[in-house]
Parts: C-alpha cells; sequence; structure tokens
C-alpha cells in the first residue's frame, strides 16, 4: 500500500557527492561540480511534503561522476552510522550511480536506509530532472517500507534494486533500468512510494567488518572478438590482487586465450562475468574450448548475478577485507 507522509517531523541527511545534478556553467564552455546540498534540496521543494523537515547536508565531495571512489562510499555509510536521521539521500552523478548505490547496498550496516540519485539535465537545462528525483529519493529513504533494505537507487520515479541496477542510456532522463526481466521494485506517485516488489535482501558479507586500511586494486578486461592474449598478461604482471574477466554470453572466451586465462588465474583470482550485463552468468551448459565449463575447472570464479563491474567491487572488498573470495561470491549465485 502506498503510504501518506508521516504526521511527525521527518529528519533526513542529504549527502552530496557532486555531479551533473549539483553541476553549473564554468569558464570551460562546459558544466561542472559546483552547488552544494542545501541548494539541490531546496530545489525539491521538500518543504512542501514535510513542512516542518528537519535537514541535514554534508558534503563529502564535489567531484564529477568519473572520480567518486569507494573510500568515498565508506564515507557514506560512516555517515549513517553516526547520524540519528530516518533516511540518507546520497546525490551524485550518474556515470557511476550503478556502482555506488551497489558498494552502499554491500557496506550500509546502518539500519538507515541510503537513497542513492542524480539528474541526467544539469541545472542550466530546461527540464532539469535533479529537483524531481531527489523528491522521490526523499521519499523513499523517509518510508518505512524500506526499513529493511540497506540501500536503493531511485531515478525517473522508479525505485530499483541495487544489485541490478544500471545505466542504460547516455542522455535519457529513464536512463536506468533493471534488465529485461526485473525491472524497478516500487515507483513515486503523488508523493507516495509504491513499493510491491521488495526484495529478499540476504546479510551482506562485508556488514559489521570495521573500514579496510587499504583498498585492493583489480583489473576489469572486457573480452571481444579477437582479443589478444596481452590483454591479460598485461594484467597479470602489473600489481593487481585480482581481475574480472567479462566474458561475452554466458561467460566464454576465445578458444586462443585459453593459455592467457591460465597464467592469470596462477598469479591472482579471477572472477568470470558476462558482459551481458543481465542474466546469471552460466556455470555447466558450455563444454566446447573457451566455455565456462572449462574456465571454471580451471580455477576461475562465477560472478554468480553480478555484471562485471559489480562482480568487480564485490572482489575489491573480498579481498581488502581478507575474506575468500569464492565463498563471498557463492552468496550471489
Amino acid at each position: 500500500m502506498p503510504e501518506t507522509s508521516s504526521p511527525t517531523a521527518p529528519h533526513l541527511l542529504l549527502a552530496a557527492l557532486g555531479g551533473t545534478i549539483a553541476s553549473t556553467a564554468n569558464a570551460a564552455g562546459g558544466v561542472a561540480p559546483a552547488l552544494g546540498g542545501v541548494e539541490i534540496a531546496a530545489a525539491a521543494g521538500l518543504d512542501g511534503i514535510w513542512p516542518d523537515l528537519q535537514a541535514d547536508f554534508t558534503q563529502v565531495a564535489q567531484v564529477s561522476s568519473a572520480n567518486v571512489t569507494l573510500e568515498m562510499l565508506f564515507d557514506v555509510v560512516e555517515l549513517a552510522r553516526s547520524t540519528e536521521a530516518d533516511g540518507v539521500v546520497l546525490t551524485q552523478g550518474t556515470d557511476t550511480l550503478e556502482e555506488s548505490a551497489f558498494g552502499l547496498w554491500l557496506l550500509n550496516d546502518s539500519g538507515v536506509h541510503i537513497a542513492a540519485t542524480g539528474a541526467m539535465r544539469n541545472p542550466t537545462l530546461p527540464g532539469a530532472d535533479g529537483p524531481a528525483n531527489v523528491r522521490a529519493a526523499a521519499l523513499t529513504a523517509l518510508s518505512d517500507q524500506v526499513s529493511g533494505l540497506p540501500a536503493s537507487l531511485v531515478f525517473d520515479d522508479e525505485v530499483h534494486d541495487p544489485r541490478f541496477a544500471r545505466k542504460s542510456h547516455v542522455t535519457s532522463t529513464a536512463a536506468f533500468s533493471s534488465g529485461p526481466v526485473l525491472g524497478a521494485i516500487g515507483w513515486l506517485s503523488e508523493d507516495a512510494l509504491h513499493l510491491p516488489h521488495p526484495p529478499r535482501t540476504p546479510k551482506s558479507p562485508f556488514a559489521g567488518l570495521a573500514r579496510p586500511e587499504r583498498l585492493s586494486k583489480i583489473a576489469l578486461a572486457e573480452v571481444g572478438m579477437g582479443e589478444p592474449e596481452e590483454t591479460l598478461d598485461l594484467i597479470a604482471g602489473s600489481g593487481f590482487a585480482g581481475a574480472v574477466v567479462s566474458g561475452v554470453g554466458g561467460g566464454h572466451v576465445p578458444e586462443e586465450l585459453l593459455p592467457a586465462v591460465a597464467r592469470l588465474a596462477e598469479t591472482m583470482p579471477v572472477v568470470l562475468a558476462s558482459r551481458t550485463g543481465s542474466g546469471a552468468s552460466l556455470t555447466k551448459t558450455y563444454g566446447y574450448p573457451g566455455g565456462e565449463i572449462g574456465l571454471l575447472e580451471s580455477g576461475l570464479i562465477p560472478a554468480g548475478l553480478l555484471d562485471a563491474r559489480k562482480a568487480r567491487i564485490v572482489l575489491n572488498l573480498a579481498l581488502s577485507f581478507g575474506l575468500a573470495p569464492a565463498e563471498v561470491f557463492a552468496g550471489f549465485a
């Protein structure tokens, strides 16, 4: 059932990282992040929903999407752990929003929901979508319906499970989807959250762990037609702690790459994902050279439900926390 606004004044924390939603014109002739959380929230008209809203603002960073890091996400989680707010909205650029939302889903053990959002049209453009997205994210973060979920990705009045959400268009305001099968878990309408498909949320393997002193370096290699062996050989000799191979189809590589894959797997944990971006990587269908059966028998770890980018985050955290990657990925089968 949709819920109406609470009779008591809610408490919201808005954590800002920059991005298109915070961008204004600059001397270079384009736009760049400059606006703070107070300005972003003011444009959303939140006082029209909650006249007595208590809102706190923290500028975690002021960067473009490509410069968001896992370290920043740890900072956001620490804010959630220490806040007295009922919900948290994270604003940032959309290019890495899917990764941030998933990282927060893995790390947020605060009990306070974090709704991640951003904008496709910067504030200087007609029809800028940032205010509406912040409004929807605030309604989501402050809803009792998400109390059991660590994080969500809220965009274009849709609520997505971060495990499956991905940016699927360069410029559309409806840029985020959750694959051709799953879809959004809910939506916003008339300032109310409708959440008919709340996901089952298993406990994250990283919940409750102390922040690691240092994060691991993980390589990501997407396999294409005629991929040369040098791609993987360079990774093997470059000081990475682990690698994700984004294979074609269900998780396959050209037969000519098999020696390089074997060499790579001898030096570090290697996760096998599918470059399609949705569905689960296969484990027992294709037995030809370069098929997933032989690759897994040679020691590669299946990514399961995770696409390559999300698998890279999980492998990074597993190694950084000192956990066995195969055991961690078994939870995403």
